[in-house]
């Protein structure tokens, strides 16, 4: 005898069974971080732990065990090779257990090796400061301004205040300084592992509003995210150099940032 109340599912006309974590997914209420496995190590594996349990008592009012985070990504890279793509997805906890964290592996992504070229567009990701799911806003100008032959959307808010890349951080040089925007976005792990490195080798940086108005004043710019940096070479109709000094310093840091292992 079938539950009357129970959910039907069905993928493609297939019916599927009804997994209550399936509801939690389907929701967008939940987060994640994105990270790029060699050999079992990882770059930043302490920031990235850092944010799951974070987030997790942001959303969930509970913690997430960077131990237990560890363990479990071990063992998803069990039958896999040590070099991968992995993603570590957190879901709210059903009563009396700890969070649902479901670990996604795929092929290793390579290191960007082109400048990237960017176009502005008017909107700002909702609790910024988190890597929440449900970003179909910021996917979809990234798929407008690629389509326009583009490669990464920039997000600015209504008056021009630039923010972040609709799946990067963005950063700027001039006068031998790195100089991130303000505006609310997420702290990047790369970005936040650049910035143990600059401060190792006395790099200076600092973080101040950055307007459109303001992107022809710079001498160059990157952007950073789970895949690596790579340098800008235009923004609009702002044109940068992708070979500027400092950027390439940037770069070469975070080629010799250390990686941890799991």
């Amino acid at each position: 005898m079938t539950d009357s109340t129970a959910p039907r599912i069905e993928i493609n006309g297939r019916a599927t069974e009804a997994d209550p974590l399936l509801f939690e997914m389907l929701s967008g209420q939940g987060h994640f971080t994105a990270m790029q496995v060699r050999a079992g190590r990882v770059r930043g594996l302490d920031l990235h732990l850092h944010r799951l349990d974070v987030a997790t008592r942001e959303l969930f009012g509970v913690g997430l065990d960077g131990e237990l985070v560890r363990d479990r990504i071990r063992h998803a890279l069990r039958e896999r090779s040590q070099d991968a793509a992995v993603r570590i997805y957190v879901y709210h906890p059903d009563p009396g257990d700890g969070p649902v964290t479901v670990m996604t592996v795929r092929p290793p992504v390579p290191e960007p090796n082109t400048a990237q070229r960017l176009r502005s567009v008017a909107y700002q990701r909702p609790a910024a400061h988190l890597k929440h799911l449900g970003g179909f806003g910021q996917r979809y100008h990234l798929s407008r301004v690629q389509q326009e032959g583009f490669d990464e959307a920039l997000l600015v808010t209504p008056d021009g205040a630039v923010a972040e890349g609709a799946i990067t951080n963005i950063g700027f040089v001039k006068d031998g300084k790195v100089i991130w925007p303000d505006a609310p976005a997420l702290q990047g792990t790369t970005m936040l592992v650049l910035r143990r490195e600059l401060d190792r080798a006395g790099v200076p940086w600092t973080q101040r509003p950055v307007h459109t108005d303001d992107l022809a004043s710079f001498e160059g710019a990157f952007v950073s995210n789970s895949q690596g940096v790579a340098a800008v070479s235009a923004i609009d109709d702002t044109r940068y150099p992708a070979d500027t000094e400092l950027v390439r310093t940037v770069r070469s840091l975070y080629q010799a940032a250390p990686w941890d292992g799991i």
